[in-house]
């Protein structure tokens, strides 16, 4: 089969993206071929891109107190700044992964460094270069995926909804998600806000204020995280979206949410636990007053009667 030139493949991938997220999430079949095709659609893309892939770059750039035009940044907040983002970084890559956990060191941190190449003119700033992996799979570490997730959280944080935070949430982890409340923190504190460049596609911030708002959507406070358990059945789990339903057997109510990465293979469930009545645990989350997230973390959570 003749393989398609990337950036083929790259317009279908955003394509398949845009249309996803117009489809609600609870509207598990009507997303399914997409996410089908997206999921084959990024694997032919890797697979053309990685053989002598040249690393990526993203420009970080900032406005206020602590920058003097596109002349220069003062040295302290630029320290201070660059490594909040590199943690923050560092989180959403652990969390994309499944290594990342509530307490300790943020996983693989130094195998995954971001390399400060060069300064962004306009509003002053960094050119960063991503990190690529040396190893037998040709190279691909997954740095874009965290960027791009970086960028669409300080985006829907500043414009979105409250679930369309959750979203974010649910797929990176609350910890990382507090990482980049840290991050914008720092530039809180020294009166700067900041604009985020990747791929031809920029989010900035208005002003100080909206950074503000940012933060405050994306901290702990606003996040709330809770273990809820149910007695009911499994009605099924459609293994490549992770999307699953479960019946609550007190009122009937169809319960929708997603198997945790930590689980391999969620097809399990289908297999070994489709209309056996038991008590599920699931992680719950909810960002401010939207609609919690309902996640099975790990197959102990569930208890057969």
């Amino acid at each position: 089969m003749t393989s398609r030139p990337t950036e083929v493949l790259q317009s279908e991938i955003n394509e398949l993206e845009r249309i996803l997220d117009g489809i609600p999430n609870d509207a598990v079949i009507d997303r399914f071929a997409f996410e089908q095709r997206l999921v084959r659609a990024r694997a032919e893309y890797e697979n053309l891109s990685v053989p002598g892939k040249s690393p990526e770059s993203l420009r970080l750039t900032f406005r206020g107190s602590p920058v003097s035009g596109s002349r220069g940044i003062y040295a302290d907040f630029a320290g201070k700044a660059s490594n909040a983002f590199s943690d923050a970084f560092s989180a959403i890559f652990a969390g994309l992964h499944s290594t990342l956990r509530y307490m300790g060191p943020i996983p693989d941190k130094a195998k995954h460094p971001l390399l400060i190449t060069g300064t962004a003119v306009g509003s002053f700033g960094f050119e960063i270069e991503l990190p690529v992996e040396d190893d037998l799979f040709g190279g691909y570490s997954g740095a874009d995926n965290a960027v791009e997730i970086f960028k669409k959280l300080l985006r829907v944080s500043a414009e979105g909804t409250d679930d369309e935070i959750a979203e974010i949430v649910q797929e990176i982890h609350p910890r990382a998600v507090m990482k980049v409340a840290d991050f914008l923190g720092v530039l809180h504190q020294s009166n700067a806000w900041c604009g985020l460049e990747f791929r031809n596609d920029f989010f900035k911030y208005s002003d100080l204020t909206q950074l503000e708002i940012s933060e405050g959507r994306l901290k702990k406070e606003n996040i709330v995280e809770r273990p809820e358990t149910y007695f009911g059945e499994f009605q099924g789990v459609l293994p490549q979206s992770r999307n699953f339903e479960f019946r609550i057997a007190d009122d009937g109510f169809i319960l929708k949410g997603k198997v945790d990465k930590e689980i391999e293979d969620p097809d399990v469930l289908n297999r070994d636990w489709l209309h056996r009545p038991l008590h599920a645990t699931f992680n719950v989350i909810q960002v401010g007053k939207g609609r919690p997230r309902f996640t099975l973390v790990s197959l102990d959570q569930l208890a057969s009667v």
